[in-house]
């Protein structure tokens, strides 16, 4: 990704300077991030030598609370890359309603040319590189590309045996018998289902009945293919990268992929444009595009992978009536459930699944009904009220901050 990943992240900033008449000062504090800080990891690699791998945490604004973002490991990171999902945090945190702000991080590395110990000496570097300005009360990373549950622990362990004592709150995403907490791994998921289901009773329907596509049958997709079913909607269609399979009836979900009986083999392509009730983008970005958003038939898109669709397709399916449910809200229960890691590292009390999950809930509807009233005051698509609504509430903690 380049310095247009970065322009495209501030864009926004912009649109809700204009409809919410804010100062130029605030505005000049949003597109600026409060520090980027940039070092290089040195590595013992099983062969002897010392392997130098550049990182960076950059910390785009926390007005609102301590910064928050995962950790990615890729062989393309880059500084304007880190800066762009910085920003992005910090919107998707301020949509959210949590009282966090927006980071990220990242090692220019490809994690898939390393042994384990090569990783973990490498992940315990990152966190002792980074040691003086993350921590509970400071900034808190996560899991994010090629990073896990895993290397959160073993982050984890390297900055409590720097500090002196266990400080499990600087990292979240953990194994949950080492801090983390129930429900995280389905919270993305479940989050998304709360988000349709609000965004259904905003149109007097309901779930039951509906036709829905998934694509990518992964953590995500997998798991809100289970709550939509048990739900009552008619999952016809699901695909992985290997291609999908259909049936108009309704697929048995608890069997997935495994079942094929008496179905249809699809392509990915053709799955996207199935005349269905909702579709579910759960993989890849900017899969509808200029050149396929025509032939969308769905009544609504559930955006539960970053960037599916893109901006030239969103006019063309908003010009279709097709409303798009953007990803900021719609997978916005993933850094949620990092948020309740979060309390419950700090109070020493944790959660089972259900309470996890019906917090979720609660938290979602909130942010939901936020978006909804910015949409409605502004006659806005649901992605500018997002944006709106959360840069609404930065721009309003940054300036009672400003001296």
């Amino acid at each position: 990704m380049s310095s247009s990943f970065l322009e495209s992240a501030l864009a926004p900033i912009d649109k809700a300077a204009g409809l919410l008449g804010l100062k130029a000062d605030v505005v000049a504090a949003l597109k600026r991030p409060e520090r980027a800080i940039e070092a290089t990891l040195r590595v013992r690699m099983d062969d002897g030598r010392i392997a130098l791998f550049p990182a960076w945490r950059v910390q785009w604004n926390g007005a609102l609370g301590p910064y928050k973002g995962g950790i990615r490991y890729s062989p393309d990171a880059n500084l304007d890359e880190v800066s762009a999902l910085a920003a992005l945090m910090t919107w998707k945190n301020s949509l959210m309603a949590l009282p966090l702000g927006g980071g990220k991080g990242a090692v220019k590395v490809d994690p898939k040319a390393l042994s384990k110990g090569e990783l973990e000496r490498l992940s315990r570097a990152w966190a002792g590189a980074f040691f003086d300005v993350i921590g509970p009360e400071k900034d808190v990373p996560a899991p994010d590309m090629n990073t896990n549950a895993e290397i959160m622990a073993w982050m984890s362990d390297e900055y409590s045996k720097l500090a002196g004592k266990e400080m499990l709150g600087t990292f979240t995403g953990k194994p949950v018998e080492k801090g983390g907490s129930k429900g995280r791994e389905v919270s993305t998921s479940y989050g998304g289902f709360v988000v349709l289901k609000r965004y259904l009773e905003g149109k007097s329907r309901s779930l039951k009945g509906l036709s829905v596509a998934i694509q990518g049958f992964g953590n995500v997709g997998g798991n809100i293919a289970r709550f939509l079913d048990e739900a009552g909607c008619k999952v016809v269609a699901i695909s992985d990268s290997r291609g999908g399979i259909y049936k108009k009836e309704g697929l048995d979900i608890p069997k997935r992929l495994e079942d094929a009986t008496g179905v249809e083999t699809i392509s990915n392509k053709e799955l996207l444009e199935l005349p269905v009730d909702v579709l579910v983008p759960a993989a890849l970005e900017s899969v509808i595009h200029d050149g396929n958003a025509k032939n969308i038939k769905a009544k609504v898109i559930l955006e539960l992978a970053n960037g599916p669709v893109t901006a030239e397709a969103e006019q063309v399916l908003v010009e279709h009536g097709i409303d798009v449910i953007p990803d900021i809200m719609a997978n916005g229960g993933g850094v949620m459930g990092s948020y309740f890691e979060m309390l419950q590292n700090a109070s020493g009390h944790y959660w089972s699944e259900e309470e996890v999950l019906n917090k979720l809930e609660l938290q979602m509807t909130e942010a939901w009904e936020g978006l909804e009233e910015v949409r409605k005051r502004f006659g806005i698509t649901y992605r500018e009220a997002a944006f709106v609504r959360a840069i609404e509430r930065v721009a309003k903690a940054v300036e009672s901050k400003l001296p």
